[in-house]
């Protein structure tokens, strides 16, 4: 089964940045495209950012700008780099796939306030 593992989250004030991990248990290669979600308390969740196999990225228009979604194929490792994060950025996130889900993870928490 493959596993899926996010890091990175935290406390940050708004304007700062966090840089998010997702740990796979296999080749990233292998079930690209890989998306982040995220998930505000009483809202759905939703699709942030994802990579395709071949590299090639999409952004939400509510993060467009300001983040940056990558991979380390060598490290089986997806990263979200969030940059001048604001409040309503305050969410659970987590990484999967785009489409065919996997069991989600446990997330990792992001929290912008002041």
């Amino acid at each position: 089964q493959v596993q899926l593992v996010e890091s990175g989250g935290g406390l940050v004030q708004p304007g700062g940045s966090l840089r998010l991990s997702c740990a796979a248990s296999i080749r990233i290669f292998e079930i690209s495209p890989l998306g982040w979600y995220r998930q505000a308390p009483g809202t759905q969740r939703e699709l942030v950012a994802d990579i395709s196999g071949g590299g090639r990225t999409n952004y939400a228009a509510s993060v467009e700008g300001r983040c940056t979604i990558s991979r380390d194929t060598t490290k089986n490792t997806m990263y979200l780099q969030m940059n001048n994060l604001k409040p309503e950025d305050t969410a659970v996130y987590y990484c999967n796939r785009k489409t065919g889900w996997f069991s989600w993870g446990q997330g990792t928490q992001v929290t912008v306030s002041s």
